[in-house]
């Protein structure tokens, strides 16, 4: 069932979503050759605790951490950790989600350490194009398959692969609601689109192919193929003056 937000509710919402775009701001001011994932992780924890929030994702399904951080060819779920060093030349995708007054916020940004070249700047381009592209097609009257046909035509167009097998959700009192928000598809398909829906759109567009596979640790999801993968997510509220971004500064 899919929960249609108030207005109030949107703005705890849009509370949420400033802290982790503040907690975003603040990891890749951090993230630095030779700093450990688990340090930032730690910094992003206390940053969103003294916001008066809690991390979304710390024992979320038993995950332990705060950060979700994927380098190059992971895709999704990285776990930090003390052993794991950012490095020069890494695509590096992370991914946080903050509840505060029982409503939460999730966004994912990629970025790139050092100068990258023009293979690496396209990628990170053209996922987050693809993003905002989705995001225009939240509007009422439109239907989930408009947002996923958007993502997936551009990121296709420009050679790369969207990720079928894992999708973008509702949000809410929970972390993942109703409905499910696919990176593919196809025009005025899956459900109409309200006022008051809330989302969060997160497209995972790959360099190869779009098949993926899950390590040992049962987290971490990699590219099939080894090629590096960017990920960009928002969380929106659908208004009767269109999509607005919840997880902005």
């Amino acid at each position: 069932m899919i929960e249609l937000k108030s207005a109030q509710q949107i703005e705890l919402m849009r509370a949420a979503g400033k802290i982790v775009a503040e907690t975003h701001k603040l990891v890749k001011e951090e993230a630095k050759p030779g700093v450990s994932t688990l340090k930032l992780d730690k910094l992003a924890e206390e940053y969103i605790r003294s916001q008066g929030a809690t991390p979304s994702f710390k024992n979320y399904n038993g995950y332990p951490a705060t950060l979700c951080i994927s380098i190059d060819h992971q895709v999704v779920h990285g776990i930090p950790s003390k052993k794991r060093l950012i490095e020069e030349g890494q695509l590096v995708s992370i991914d946080v989600g903050a509840k505060k007054d029982g409503y939460h916020g999730d966004a994912a940004r990629s970025f790139y350490i050092g100068e990258p070249d023009e293979k690496t700047k396209k990628l990170l381009r053209v996922t987050e194009e693809a993003l905002s592209l989705g995001i225009e097609q939240a509007v009422t009257g439109n239907f989930l398959g408009d947002i996923s046909f958007a993502i997936q035509k551009h990121a296709e167009d420009n050679g790369f692969s969207v990720v079928r097998d894992l999708v973008g959700h509702g949000i809410g009192k929970k972390l993942h609601e109703e409905p499910q928000v696919p990176n593919y598809g196809n025009p005025k398909t899956g459900v109409k689109l309200n006022e008051g829906m809330t989302i969060a759109i997160e497209p995972m567009v790959n360099e190869g192919g779009w098949t993926i596979r899950l390590l040992e640790d049962e987290w971490t999801v990699v590219t099939a193929d080894g090629s590096r993968s960017a990920h960009f997510e928002n969380t929106i509220a659908i208004t009767k003056n269109g999509a607005e971004i919840l997880t902005k500064i």
